[in-house]
């Protein structure tokens, strides 16, 4: 297991299934776990991706086919013990409690996969939803693409976060490239991120350490 603190993050290169039960309960877990739709090879497949850093990690996701099943419900059921507020990515794949209040992410845009995607929560609210473009040239902002086939907007995480009644320190057991790390990191929340990849964990650590830089740099322009 390799640890790396950034600022008010901290994060693990490893299994979460082994470093969950070593972390104490946090405020709250935002996370987009694998739902087994094989995204890795998918994407690879999709014609709006066959350019540039997808076309070059194209063998990286059909050799790790990190998404080939879901989570299974024990692993699942750590994650969600693991904070006071939940925001689970894909829990309309998973046998998730009945809940009020459901994030929706609409895409804009009808690409390869869904035109929206669901979030799962145990907030005490009604459903909400935010649309952000994030397919092709025309996609909203101009946020960088880091070669991982299910990465989310900062500005959707950030949305999201914005939704916790209580949550200074956020989890995320999946962290894929590092986007709620960024997000967590941009609104001064405090961070713990794990991840398995070693390719996509060195990623996160480099996008977690921008942010925290420009952030640092923002603060110090403040001051003067």
């Amino acid at each position: 297991m390799r640890v790396e603190t950034i600022g008010k993050a901290e994060l693990y290169l490893g299994d979460c299934r082994e470093i969950l039960p070593t972390l104490p309960k946090v405020d709250a877990v935002v996370t987009d776990p694998p739902y087994g739709i094989k995204a890795d090879s998918a994407m690879a497949k999709a014609s709006g991706f066959q350019g540039g850093a997808m076309l070059a990690a194209k063998s990286h996701y059909e050799a790790t086919d990190w998404d080939a099943a879901p989570v299974d419900a024990a692993l699942l059921y750590m994650v969600r013990e693991s904070a006071r507020w939940q925001i689970i990515f894909g829990g309309n794949y998973y046998d998730c409690p009945a809940a009020s209040c459901w994030l929706v992410w609409d895409k804009e845009v009808n690409g390869h996969f869904a035109d929206c995607e669901l979030a799962w929560t145990n907030l005490p609210k009604a459903v909400r939803r935010i649309r952000h473009m994030w397919n092709g040239m025309i996609r909203k902002g101009q946020e960088e693409r880091h070669g991982h086939p299910t990465q989310k907007p900062i500005e959707v995480m950030k949305w999201c976060i914005g939704h916790l009644p209580n949550g200074e320190t956020i989890l995320d057991p999946f962290m894929g490239s590092g986007t709620t790390g960024v997000a967590a990191v941009q609104m001064h929340r405090t961070f713990i991120g794990i991840e398995r990849e070693p390719k996509y964990f060195d990623i996160a650590c480099r996008r977690i350490e921008d942010a925290q830089r420009q952030g640092n740099l923002f603060a110090e322009g403040v001051a003067a």
